[in-house]
């Protein structure tokens, strides 16, 4: 992880901050930035950094060059398959533990997250892309969950994202399939929710990720976090978490600040 300099060497993953809006770079465009197991340590880290950097009030994610993220790297999968028999299993899932907490962290992360989808998602990437909170996807974008071509499924939280987004049949005929899904049926299908142009996408992303992220840091994280576990809590579950939440929201500043703004403004007008 890097916030370069114009003489370091460039860090497989960027992390640039400015007016509040990270911007975390998967950069490895050679590669179509498929993900090694040290990009990864590097993402968790970039990922715990902003999260609790309380300047920070949302974070857009894509890819250098021409692809967002081609999922896992094919290396890892060379040395996995050459690991002794006895120790595929546990090396197995030890790096899954890794994979999970990534996109934990994306999916979790108490500030609003916008994926900027700049060219192909496949695999972990398309994954990645789902864990975030809104997809922004370019006119040179795709996705595939082209697990199945590898004899896998979706190890990267998409068997869970995916059919909240599209619905569970067409969840399971992509997840089937592995095939490549174009922006406009993207957005048609609830993959993306906007698609814009290749040459506007981060300046919309910033734009986007500006205009979601202006109410109270501490509402939003704490609504983010109520929405995230709407879909598997019973209703009172859920109107129980909101009122805890609520209770918080009265004790901050944000809430104090803008009643006092309403009432004042109510007094002037009465005037």
């Amino acid at each position: 992880m890097s916030t370069t300099t114009p003489d370091a060497a460039p860090s497989l993953i960027e992390l640039e901050i400015h007016a509040g809006i990270a911007t975390l770079t998967l950069n490895r465009p050679e590669k179509r930035n498929a993900i090694t197991d040290g990009m990864r340590s590097d993402f968790i880290a970039a990922l715990e950094k902003i999260g609790a950097d309380n300047t920070v009030r949302a974070l857009v994610l894509t890819g250098a060059g021409k692809g967002f993220c081609a999922g896992g790297d094919v290396a890892g999968m060379q040395r996995r398959m050459d690991a002794p028999a006895g120790e595929v299993g546990f090396n197995g899932w030890s790096r899954q533990q890794r994979v999970h907490h990534s996109v934990s962290l994306l999916h979790t992360m108490p500030k609003p997250v916008i994926a900027a989808v700049n060219g192909g998602a496949n695999g972990l990437g398309a994954d990645m892309a789902m864990a975030c909170d809104f997809v922004l996807a370019s006119d040179a974008a795709s996705f595939a969950w082209s697990y199945i071509k590898r004899g896998l499924i979706p190890d990267g939280g998409g068997m869970y994202f995916l059919p909240r987004r599209v619905g569970l049949s067409r969840a399971k005929e992509l997840i089937f399939t592995g095939r490549k899904v174009e922006p406009d049926e993207a957005l048609r299908l609830g993959i993306a929710d906007r698609v814009t142009s290749a040459q506007n996408l981060l300046a919309d992303a910033h734009a986007w990720a500006t205009e979601l992220s202006q109410g109270s840091a501490a509402a939003i994280a704490l609504g983010k976090s109520i929405l995230n576990q709407s879909f598997e809590s019973p209703a009172e579950q859920v109107f129980a978490k909101g009122s805890q939440a609520q209770g918080i929201c009265y004790t901050t500043q944000q809430h104090r600040d803008a009643v006092l703004a309403f009432l004042n403004a109510g007094k002037e007008k009465a005037a």
